[in-house]
């Protein structure tokens, strides 16, 4: 077991080194859901975290709720995610919140989606680091080449888009670290404290979680949803839109079901599937609880999210993990 202290225990890598964290741990971006609440929470565990600024559009209420997060956190660093559509006629509304983020001297942005490179020049100019999210370890290369500080690769166990090529976590985390320089962080299936032992044993420098801490109480989404997140058990999640080349884990529910038979029909036009992509429906579930309607980003490591608890619980239970699974690592035998 490992010894138990006072002191709040860290795990020093280049990724705590670049964000001045404690723990090599990133919890990313959660469309309607990743508010100032969650993420000083994130950040007053030691670890970091991003509030999502297209869940607040209007370019003030994004500054506001920048404001209330520097006030929970008591002034300590965090981050902004930034998902940067694939249809460029959806990114309108990311321009206008890019010079907030700016303005503000955000501390990182996590870059999801889209080719990050338009924006890189604009956040360096403001001295804010960025952290580009991908799928593969081609786009991770391609990421830092355009300059990006480190990369957060995802496999296909991960909540929202795991990419087409569906590459599992475990053989990214080996590949990754041998091809890029700069720090990989790890995610996708990622609960356990003892993954991040195994992430850091195979050179990343961090790992990512979304799925599991969506029973956090400090997220703000009804308590029936967090409910029906606990008694998943991940593998009630389903991949849709691989028609149209987005591959998107989600919870199986009705409005999955539904694009699912689209596709099975053989649809392939956006527009017949747009009643069923809009925001609008995951909203709602996440306010109402009602589970049944809307594409709900849930990925496999649902599996251990078990209990609804603060953010401070979940990740002090996570590092004790990790350093019995090191403690585990250090009594092996070799032969």
């Amino acid at each position: 077991m490992v010894p138990q202290s006072n002191a709040r225990p860290k795990i020093g890598t280049r990724l705590t080194d670049l964000l001045g964290i404690e723990h090599p741990i990133l919890c990313g971006g959660l469309m309607h859901l990743a508010d100032a609440n969650y993420v000083a929470a994130v950040v007053n565990a030691g670890a970091m975290g991003f509030i999502s600024a297209l869940t607040f559009p209007d370019p003030q209420q994004l500054r506001d709720e920048i404001q209330k997060c520097r006030d929970l956190s008591e002034g300590k660093s965090f981050g902004i995610n930034l998902y940067i559509s694939p249809r460029q006629d959806a990114n309108d509304r990311l321009e206008k919140l890019l010079t907030v983020v700016q303005d503000e001297k955000i501390a990182v942005v996590e870059t999801a989606g889209g080719n990050p490179s338009p924006i890189i020049p604009l956040m360096k100019e403001a001295g804010i680091k960025v952290i580009h999210k991908v799928p593969a370890v081609r786009f991770a290369l391609s990421a830092e080449r355009a300059g990006v500080d480190a990369v957060s690769l995802v496999g296909a166990e991960c909540g929202g888009h795991p990419g087409y090529m569906m590459v599992g976590s475990m053989v990214q985390a080996a590949d990754a670290p041998q091809k890029l320089s700069i720090p990989v962080i790890l995610g996708g299936g990622i609960g356990h404290g003892s993954q991040l032992t195994a992430a850091l044993a195979m050179g990343c420098d961090g790992i990512l979680m979304g799925t599991r801490m969506l029973v956090s109480s400090e997220l703000q989404a009804h308590k029936d949803y967090k409910q029906r997140v606990i008694e998943g058990t991940g593998l009630d999640s389903i991949v849709v839109q691989s028609t149209l080349k987005n591959h998107h884990r989600v919870l199986d529910n009705q409005t999955a079901q539904a694009i699912l038979a689209l596709e099975n029909e053989g649809k392939e036009n956006y527009e017949d599937y747009a009643h069923l992509l809009n925001g609008k429906l995951s909203k709602a579930a996440y306010a109402s609880g009602n589970t049944d309607q809307g594409l709900l980003d849930y990925g496999q490591s649902a599996c251990f999210a078990n209990a609804i608890e603060p953010v401070a619980t979940i990740l002090t239970r996570f590092i004790q993990e990790s350093l019995i699974a090191k403690e585990r690592l250090s009594g092996m035998n070799t032969r």
